[in-house]
């Protein structure tokens, strides 16, 4: 059985989208893995289809009903797999819960619009929340679009070597240390040395040093000695749109 992933929607014309091209697209053709969408609005009960209400207690914008995304969501089969709603209030995306997802069945994708969705659905149906940064989109599609990706190309057989996904940033809790490539001088810069040696032993002791460096200048908390320290992410202060 592949990778599947399910996408509630009521854009179900964005996808696939930027996963339907280049490994992606292509681990797709061969059938590693595979994606349907369900569109929300068909499970609206009334003559408008509508999806949306007011919000109790007042305030701008409409928020998705629980009874319409409770029908969507009952029309498919979990099989296994996580129901994740995408949106900024989320728990941050790691690469950690990528790897844990990408080893799963697949997954099934709430893509939020409006102010959001009903809180009594989050709960009745068990739905993770996720978020793919301290930012606002539009809708959950390019979220969802996002966390398919990165969870597709760890699948075995979609990236070409087998250590390409093993030393990029995060994997080994750092930011992946600098590439280069011919020409070996670009505009009076020079490939650094070592990377030229053949010594296989400095190669790898100057890129663990650079990644260490880099991390330490951008991403502090990824650390091991700034980790407990780092607290949650705060969530946005508006919440007009979804994630």
């Amino acid at each position: 059985m592949n990778w599947h992933a399910t996408i509630l929607t009521l854009f179900p014309e964005a996808f696939p989208g930027m996963l339907d091209v280049s490994i992606i697209g292509r681990a797709r053709a061969e059938g590693l893995w595979s994606l349907d969408t369900v569109q929300i609005r068909d499970h609206a009960h009334n003559k408008h289809r509508n999806v949306d209400d007011t919000p109790a207690g007042g305030g701008p914008g409409m928020v998705m009903r629980a009874d319409v995304l409770a029908a969507a969501a009952d029309s498919v089969d979990r099989a296994g797999r996580p129901f994740i709603y995408l949106s900024p209030r989320g728990k941050s995306l790691k690469q950690a819960r990528v790897r844990e997802l990408a080893t799963g069945p697949g997954v099934i994708l709430l893509c939020g619009r409006f102010e959001g969705v009903d809180q009594r659905f989050l709960d009745a149906r068990d739905v993770e929340e996720v978020s793919i940064g301290d930012f606002v989109l539009a809708g959950g599609e390019v979220a969802a679009q996002t966390l398919i990706e990165a969870c597709v190309r760890l699948i075995p057989g979609v990236l070409g070597a087998s250590q390409s996904s093993e030393e990029e940033s995060f994997e080994s809790g750092l930011l992946e240390y600098p590439q280069y490539t011919r020409p070996r001088d670009f505009e009076g810069r020079e490939i650094p040395p070592v990377l030229l040696s053949g010594d296989h032993e400095a190669v790898a002791g100057w890129r663990r040093k650079q990644a260490l460096d880099i991390t330490r200048a951008r991403r502090p908390d990824l650390l091991p000695e700034n980790r407990n320290e780092a607290g949650s992410n705060p969530a946005p202060d508006k919440k007009e749109d979804d994630q």
